[in-house]
């Protein structure tokens, strides 16, 4: 860690022991400093545990680690995932045309929007009706067949998005290898209107594959003729796609530089231009990239994920924070926490440096959260009055898409009274106040009192969108890419790659033949499931 790193920690260990809104009584003008606001957001960062000494000496640190140079590196290629040499740009899939970008000969930009100029005619063919199934019926239903990043982007951002979509087209996401996703999925589709997108890089991906070929065999015993209309993959593997019967020009590829949990922005966002039409997957792509030329751009005191990015390892390595529950006010938004605890905890979630040495300090904090106010009625009362430590995130928009007399009011209060409440807590004057109102006896309410007592103190960022919109969402998300980014960066690990998700794979593999056949337990070299396998078979009996 950068020497400047132990000043930080100096003045992070001043404020360690001082009561958040001691930081507001301090500083009258506290709020300007701990905020930035642009045309369509607003960032409060002020009930964070840092001050204007702490934040001057964050983009100080900044300065001298080249967080904005190694970024703006990145954008043009650098390789940075270094434990595959592979250059990480997803930046690149929004970047507007006349950019260039040249990677091993080729210009990434020119070949990006090959590809989006060949997705935005067949979404605009299947939404107008040209691109029709075998019995010559528009098509009503898409099902995208992923896993990781090839499903939870597209399904957040669907979901999110739900306003601008097409209500005669529905958009399911098969993802879970349980048997009753694809099976509750197609319940309710033909295979007369019905459009496959299989996603999967390789096409060898094993969920993804098992799913798409039982798929293939609902679709011929439920009568189907035609396979070939009514498929068609994101991938990088032609040979595969031909042989499932995909024509090639029903295949949009994409690059081993583009991530899983960063490739929304690419052809595995087929699915979004189908349910929202191109342009508005044009504004996604131009929110995006909007936040692109900040991170890369913006000096450091004003830029937002350059900011939060650092308050985010400073809750980490100075105050123990070891958790961050992610509360979108916003129906909309309902599936983005989810869709962070990948992108975040797959990215960060590391324990060994980029030169291969074990880390002495904390990386990633566990990512949760659920929308509110239905959070607020689960697990609120932990954040509130439990002993575990948890940064608390607000996302919430200003205007509702969806008025009804003055229930988005009564969102927005609950909102700001929350992190409110989070900061300032209740002291046990204030509850004893409260309850010398009662009827209770002296002995009931002296008993009641530390029960009532919330102890506040507990940080809270608030993030305000003007609106819901494909732009927005797309900057939206690319801040919390940029984020993760600076996380990965100070911490000095490889945010872009996951090996950590392949041991399991490859035992599931081994362990397969003895789930299928009991004679095969003996083969199992691990005793520890062996009891697991024996209770199986005895109840599938």
């Amino acid at each position: 860690m950068n020497k400047h790193w132990s000043i930080i920690e100096q003045h992070a260990s001043v404020l360690r022991d001082t009561h958040l809104k001691e930081l507001f009584i301090e500083d009258a003008n506290r709020i300007d400093a701990c905020s930035r606001t642009l045309l369509f957001a607003f960032v409060d960062f002020s009930r964070q545990r840092i001050n204007r000494q702490l934040l001057s000496e964050l983009c100080t640190f900044a300065r001298e680690i080249r967080i904005q140079e190694h970024f703006n590196e990145m954008m043009n290629g650098a390789k940075v995932n270094a434990t595959e040499q592979r250059s990480v740009l997803h930046t690149a899939l929004r970047a507007p045309k006349g950019k260039s970008i040249v990677i091993d000969g080729n210009d990434v930009i020119e070949d990006v929007h090959q590809v989006l100029d060949r997705m935005k005619a067949f979404s605009d063919s299947i939404r107008s009706g040209v691109n029709r199934g075998y019995s010559g019926k528009q098509f009503t239903d898409i099902v995208n067949i992923g896993i990781g990043g090839s499903d939870l982007g597209p399904n957040m951002v669907c979901d999110a998005l739900k306003f601008y979509s097409r209500r005669d087209l529905a958009i399911h996401f098969v993802s879970n290898i349980d048997p009753t996703h694809l099976t509750e999925t197609l319940r309710t589709c033909s295979p007369e209107t019905t459009l496959f997108i299989i996603s999967s890089k390789t096409f060898t991906t094993e969920e993804t594959m098992a799913n798409a070929m039982a798929a293939k065999a609902w679709f011929f015993s439920h009568g189907g003729t035609s396979w070939e209309l009514h498929a068609c993959a994101v991938s990088a593997n032609l040979e595969k796609t031909r042989e499932f019967g995909i024509l090639p020009e029903h295949v949009f590829g994409f690059w081993d530089w583009v991530g899983g949990r960063y490739s929304v922005w690419s052809a595995i966002g087929l699915s979004i231009a189908i349910s929202l039409g191109f342009d508005h997957f044009e504004a996604f792509l131009a929110g995006a990239h909007s936040m692109d030329n900040h991170m890369s751009e913006t000096k450091e005191e004003d830029n937002i994920p350059l900011l939060l990015g650092l308050i985010d390892v400073l809750n980490s390595m100075s105050y123990d924070i070891r958790s961050q529950a992610i509360i979108p006010y916003d129906e909309y938004l309902r599936m983005f926490p989810a869709f962070l605890q990948q992108m975040i905890m797959e990215s960060n979630g590391k324990s060994i440096s980029i030169d291969g040495h074990e880390l002495a300090h904390h990386t990633s904090p566990i990512i949760w959260g659920l929308p509110g106010t239905d959070a607020q009625h689960s697990f609120f009362q932990l954040l509130h009055q439990g002993t575990e430590k948890v940064n608390t995130e607000f996302i919430v928009c200003a205007r509702s898409l969806n008025p009804v007399d003055d229930l988005h009011e009564r969102l927005l209060a609950n909102c700001a009274a929350q992190s409110a409440a989070l900061m300032h807590g209740k002291t046990t004057q204030e509850v004893a106040q409260d309850l010398s109102f009662s009827y209770l006896g002296n002995e009931d309410k002296k008993a009641l009192i530390p029960h009532k007592v919330f102890s506040g103190d507990r940080p809270s960022t608030t993030i305000m969108l003007k609106e819901l919109t494909p732009f927005t969402l797309g900057w939206l998300i690319a801040l919390y890419e940029h984020r993760t980014f600076v996380q990965g960066y100070v911490w000095d690990i490889c945010s872009y790659d996951q090996w950590g998700v392949e041991l399991g794979k490859v035992l599931a593999k081994k362990i397969l033949p003895a789930v299928k056949d009991p004679s095969e337990i003996n083969n199992v070299d691990d005793s520890s499931i062996g009891q697991f396998l024996i209770s199986m078979h005895k109840f599938r009996s």
